[in-house]
């Protein structure tokens, strides 16, 4: 057995890693040959310098023209199918999309939260999920570089980078036009031109229309959710007024007009039979999210527009080649959710007007020269303001559906209206109609500005004509200022319940009815020495006011110890109030910059990088890696921000409290990350494999989970991963090409203490796979006079996983139970002919396999979850034209 034959058997045995697929440096629109690059022969810029992937000594995938169109990957929540150590997830709007390499990432939900896991496009950063899953015309290639990526990228890449290039224009005239008709009466259009304009100048144009029905059913409304209807459009120049300079202008526009997303019922807790008869039937389907029936009172709109330009300008200096890429980009999104995801009018209101404006601008000077030492030196600069509006309001069945809560809580003691005149008759003020009133709620408004600078650089020194060392640096500078304005007009959730001023109300209460029965003036009080003789004189007549007018029981100070001892109600026992704290849903909320936090953070950090890369053959390269990362901190731009502990004293005595102020975090504290990797490449020519092994720890893991009733933004003490990523394709006859691509993740938390669920310290960070692969075989045949037929499978398996850490008021073992298993399978198959002219057909998620994305506690219904499912079978058929 040949040394070819053995290396052969063993890629198509344990091939993993990532999708080698077919990869092609150049798009050739109208050539029916099949130029396509295999392997590790592909051109990529991951290190930002053009290498073939074999040469390139980080682990990256990449995912070429080729592929995106064999597997009908349309925006990169379907790219997660192909790469095994990328998860893509869409959450609560279209405007949420969250990136996780390696099992770390984190971003969406919140705009002051950025994301770990850098996304550019075209070289410009995209700062938030809103402006990364539009449908970008004449896609080239997509890398994902897994791993810190600080020393390269100016901002944020603290877990990995997701770069997609698209096509310069051409000078050769030529485009493409493509139809697509599918299931659920999906329509997609999408065409580009290119060509010249002159001997120097050239431009492209291209466009796109994606429209779908929804896949799920709203049983209340009477309409199909979840649809998809989306556009855009980008255009681009190229000049050329020599061979050493060039500049390209690039601007585009995309739209977004949605209703997304839909959650179903996980766990049926005990408010469902509440929310049932408030909504005069069923509110949810109880215990089945896959049946994609949603009972919902309003359809839940997204409006989202991200546009923008950037000119990238490159010069030829002879040794040195100069570039720059200058970008300024504006997202605004317009949200509104009915949260509750119930039939029931509980959550009237849940919008959010969002803007984002944001510049940057990258230099960076290359060396290319002759001796053993080359460098590369940039700069990096980024200024993003935030405006973010929001509102959240009572339904007009909130304050029924709260009367049942607060029944159900207070054995039938009290119920809203009682409530109302009890907690009046104690403070003097009129509540009657007062607590949970339809339209009453959060208006909110923040504001935050982040300006930040990098200046990063590589050297790379050749010891030997195989051997060379790089070190790579990158100092950040990150300022941010942020300042709030909210205000709340939940009255009840306005009440001091804590501490003493529970106790202090309820003695109020027994004090005001004492006074009428001794026949005091309307309205005051009687003190303790006539409570004392009241009790003493008329046992029965104060027992009914304790236990029957008052509905509460033996508060008073004052009371006897065998008094308090008959009383029979648990919930008097110290502050009976304490028992409806958790119906305070939205209380007056602190804002800042005040006289205790200014509402400021100043980070700074030096990452740095060293690797080794040695070429032990012409075929197989070999690199070991040390690296550090960092992003900077992350801002709670919501509801849920509060005063951190240690600045509750100063707050308290500086006179700013607040009724019911509760403590949490304003924002999470940096993230630091280290990587230690092992990385071998090999490319024959028949076969490449790639494989990488690691260590890599994020110290300050920025969590944000979200508990019921809001987000907790925290800093995990340290997050690690050991892991083996293993990719490989080989061709075993002319024409067929098959993949195998895996990651193995070992993950931890080695410190997390003050998590929403306690310290958790040790247990494994939900949702990460501990195997995650990507198995896939393209066969192209051609026929006489270059026809060619070209089919495509790949299958996409992510083993079992819990979901989320933990959701608190259930048993053991009952969350820990809910998995999620990913078995994905999808096919095309496309007929190309010599005119250009292609047919083709596809399906996706081809066996309908049904899994959670995320759970998450049902807002404002205890015991109970929901969850987000996956999109359903879809398939279809495209027609596209060549030219």
């Amino acid at each position: 057995m040949t040394l070819r034959n053995i290396l052969l058997g063993a890629t198509m045995l344990c091939a993993t890693a990532t999708p080698a697929f077919a990869y092609a440096q150049d798009a050739a629109p109208a050539d029916t040959t099949d130029t396509t690059d295999y392997g590790n022969e592909i051109i990529v810029t991951a290190s930002k310098r053009s290498q073939t992937l074999q040469d390139t000594p980080v682990a990256v995938s990449v995912t070429s023209a080729a592929d995106l169109e064999n597997a009908q990957i349309r925006d990169l929540i379907d790219l997660q199918s192909s790469v095994p150590s990328l998860r893509v997830s869409q959450l609560q709007s279209s405007a949420n999309t969250n990136f996780i390499i390696r099992g770390f990432g984190n971003g969406a939900n919140n705009a002051g939260i950025e994301p770990s896991v850098g996304v550019f496009i075209d070289g410009v950063y995209r700062s938030r999920s809103a402006a990364q899953i539009g449908d970008l015309p004449n896609v080239e290639r997509i890398e994902v570089l897994r791993g810190p990526q600080s020393t390269l990228f100016g901002k944020n890449a603290s877990a990995g980078v997701i770069s997609i290039v698209t096509q310069k224009p051409q000078y050769e005239f030529g485009g493409s036009l493509e139809a697509t008709y599918g299931n659920f009466d999906a329509i997609t259009v999408k065409g580009d031109v290119t060509g010249p304009i002159g001997d120097t100048v050239a431009f492209s144009i291209g466009g796109s229309y994606n429209r779908r029905d929804g896949y799920a059913q709203d049983l209340k409304l009477g309409t199909d959710v979840n649809d998809r209807n989306r556009w855009g459009v980008r255009g681009q120049l190229l000049f050329e007024p020599t061979d050493a300079l060039s500049i390209r202008l690039i601007g585009d526009y995309d739209k977004i007009d949605e209703n997304c997303c839909i959650a179903g019922n996980v766990i049926a807790g005990p408010t469902i039979a509440i929310t049932n008869a408030l909504a005069g039937g069923p509110s949810v389907d109880a215990n089945n999210p896959f049946s994609y029936d949603v009972y919902n009172n309003f359809l839940s709109s997204n409006e989202i527009e991200n546009y923008g330009g950037s000119a990238q300008i490159d010069y030829d200096l002879g040794s040195m080649a100069f570039t720059s890429i200058t970008a300024y980009r504006q997202v605004r999104a317009l949200t509104n959710q009915d949260s509750d995801f119930t039939g029931a009018d509980l959550i009237g209101e849940n919008s959010q007007d969002l803007g984002i404006d944001t510049f940057t601008q990258e230099v960076r000077l290359t060396s290319d020269f002759d001796g053993p030492l080359n460098f590369l030196l940039g700069g990096y600069y980024f200024n993003e303001k935030i405006d973010q509006e929001n509102d959240i309001r009572f339904g007009t069945q909130f304050r029924p559906y709260a009367d049942q809560l607060i029944r159900a809580s207070t054995g039938n003691a009290l119920n809203v209206n009682s409530l109302e005149a009890l907690l009046g008759s104690a403070n003097g003020t009129n509540y009657a109609g007062s607590f949970f009133r339809a339209g009453d709620g959060l208006d909110e408004a923040y504001k935050l500005k982040d300006e930040a600078f990098s200046i990063f650089g590589t050297v790379d020194f050749d010891v030997t004509d195989r051997l060379t060392l790089t070190l790579g640096g990158n100092y950040t500078k990150d300022r941010k200022r942020f300042s709030t304005n909210v205000i709340s007009s939940d009255v009840f959730s306005g009440v001091d319940l804590a501490g003493s001023g529970g106790r202090v109300l309820a003695q109020q209460a027994i004090a005001t009815q004492v006074g009428a029965f001794i026949g005091l003036p309307a309205g005051q009080l009687a003190d303790a020495a006539q409570i004392q003789a009241f009790a003493q004189a008329q046992p029965a007549g104060f027992g009914q006011i304790v236990a029957g007018a008052n509905q509460f029981g033996a508060l008073n100070a004052n009371l006897t110890t065998a008094q308090a001892a008959a009383d029979t109600n648990p919930l008097t026992v110290g502050n009976p109030f304490l028992a409806l704290r958790p119906f305070q849903f939205l209380p007056p909320f602190l804002n800042l910059p005040n006289a205790v936090e200014d509402g400021k953070t100043n980070d700074s950090d030096f990452s740095y990088s060293v690797r080794a890369a040695y070429e032990l053959t012409d075929t197989v390269n070999v690199y070991a890696t040390y690296a550090t990362g960092f992003k900077a901190s992350s801002v709670n731009l919501s509801r849920d921000s509060r005063p951190l502990a240690s600045d509750l004293p100063a707050i308290i005595s500086g006179g700013l409290g607040v009724p019911n102020l509760g403590t949490g975090s304003r924002f999470a504290e940096p993230e630091e990350s280290t990587v230690y990797e092992f990385g071998l490449k090999g490319q024959w020519s028949v076969a490449a494999l790639n494989l990488a092994v690691f260590k890599q720890s994020i110290k300050g893991f920025q969590s944000n989970v979200f508990t019921g009733t809001g987000f907790a933004l925290a800093n995990a003490g340290k997050q690690s991963t050991f892991g083996i990523e293993f990719d490989g394709s080989v061709r075993p006859v002319d024409g067929l090409n098959l993949t195998l691509a895996a990651t193995y993740l070992d993950a931890k938390y080695d410190s997390f203490v003050n998590s929403a669920f306690g310290d958790i310290s040790g247990t494994t960070p939900a949702g990460i796979p501990a195997l995650a692969m990507s198995m896939g075989a393209t066969y192209t045949h051609e026929f006489g006079g270059g026809t060619r037929a070209i089919a495509h499978v790949d299958y996409q398996y992510e083993s079992p996983v819990q979901i989320v850490e933990g959701l608190s008021g259930f048993a053991p073992g009952v969350v820990e139970g809910l998995k999620r298993e990913v078995n994905q399978l999808n096919a095309s198959f496309t007929l190309a002919l010599t005119n250009g002219l292609e047919v083709g057909v596809w399906g996706r998620n081809l066996t309908n396999a049904q899994y959670l994305t995320t759970i998450f506690p049902a807002v404002a219904q205890a015991g109970s979850v929901s969850g987000y499912p996956s999109q359903p079978r879809t398939y279809g058929g495209t027609v596209r034209f060549k030219f």
